[in-house]
């Protein structure tokens, strides 16, 4: 079985933090991004982030579970890809000799974070790993989930619920649309 890279983690989690299934949002306030911040270490949560970067993180978390679905078949809304890139303008990164992303200098804290997500995912797009990252296809649960199959064409997070959810769908739609 495929490993999850840990930066691929990073950006699964933070996609997850919104759970259509269970109607949650783990990053409603600031307060609640601080706390989650904070569980992810690895992040260097601020002591608080202000409304304006809190509306730039869900924007790209917006973009990313869009992104995300179109690599499962969904047609990406365009307003919020472009949301998600307009939030990362205002992040700039810094390029090393070596080639490594960091966040610029003078980075606002409470946008730091934000910023080392957008490099996360970067890096995951540049090693072609951003396209095992999905949204899964059943859409009254939106999951994001590392693909583990071989070529890479998982659509659910999970065969036996999602999965199974669909096809019966699809089988009673059928099975109606020729009048069995």
């Amino acid at each position: 079985m495929l490993a999850t890279p840990a930066l691929a983690a990073l950006v699964e989690a933070f996609a997850n933090t919104l759970d259509v299934d269970e109607v949650t949002d783990a990053l409603a306030t600031p307060e609640e991004l601080t706390a989650w911040l904070r569980e992810h270490q690895e992040l260097d949560a601020p002591d608080a982030i202000s409304p304006e970067a809190h509306r730039d993180y869900l924007a790209l978390r917006a973009g990313l579970r869009e992104e995300m679905g179109a690599r499962v078949g969904d047609v990406p809304d365009p307003a919020l890809l472009a949301a998600a890139d307009e939030a990362l303008a205002a992040h700039p990164v810094a390029v090393s000799v070596t080639g490594a992303l960091r966040p610029a200098r003078g980075t606002p804290a409470d946008r730091l974070p934000l910023t080392r997500l957008a490099i996360a995912w970067s890096s995951l797009v540049a090693t072609g790993d951003a396209t095992r990252l999905k949204r899964c296809a059943e859409h009254t649960c939106a999951w994001v989930f590392w693909d583990v199959s071989k070529n890479r064409s998982r659509r659910w997070c999970s065969m036996q619920v999602c999965g199974n959810r669909n096809k019966s769908r699809t089988y009673a739609a059928r099975r109606r649309g020729t009048g069995g």
